[in-house]
């Protein structure tokens, strides 16, 4: 199944999107630039074994190493001193991207209990999404019995697009099961 997602955007969903909103050139057809893939992490700095699972984890996951976040200003109320590390994130882009939204949107999410949908008003005002998930065994690649702790993530989807219509219209191409509102 390698580029199944990256051959449908440019053998179908191009054409319908130029369709839709008009659009002279295929150039201002929106198009996904990049996916983040970032979990925070507040006990990572007195729990060095759970920042090494979560590595590992997101690692599996994305098919890309990870890179540690680290706390930019000392926050005393929680404990973090410069320089902590507090989370950990992915960026994706190219095949790899393609790979990773393929996956996510026909298998991982669709493995969510009492799965609805996911919510069409998460775009930030630029044709950009953000999505929360509460536990990381709806991958597949992820094994049950090594998981320490259920942790979420958030995954943003990046996208060239300049409106949240036509943001929601290119996910929805996609195949992003987004819930009537």
């Amino acid at each position: 199944m390698p580029d199944r997602l990256k051959t449908r955007y440019q053998e179908t969903i191009v054409p319908k999107l130029m369709e839709q909103f008009n659009y002279g050139n295929i150039h201002q057809v929106p198009k996904v630039i990049k996916v983040t893939v970032n979990r925070g992490m507040g006990d990572a700095a007195q729990n060095a074994k759970a920042m090494e699972a979560s590595l590992q984890e997101i690692g599996i996951i994305t098919g890309q190493k990870p890179v540690v976040t680290r706390a930019k200003k000392a926050i005393a109320g929680f404990k973090i001193r410069q320089g902590m590390p507090v989370g950990i994130m992915v960026t994706l882009r190219g095949d790899r991207m393609y790979d990773f939204l393929d996956r996510l949107i026909n298998l991982s999410l669709p493995r969510i209990r009492d799965f609805r949908g996911i919510s069409p008003k998460s775009f930030d005002g630029r044709g950009n999404y953000t999505l929360g998930i509460r536990e990381q065994l709806i991958f597949p690649e992820v094994e049950y019995d090594r998981v320490d702790q259920i942790r979420g993530m958030d995954i943003s989807i990046i996208t060239t697009a300049n409106t949240d219509e036509e943001g929601r219209a290119l996910l929805k191409e996609m195949g992003m099961p987004f819930r009537a509102s």
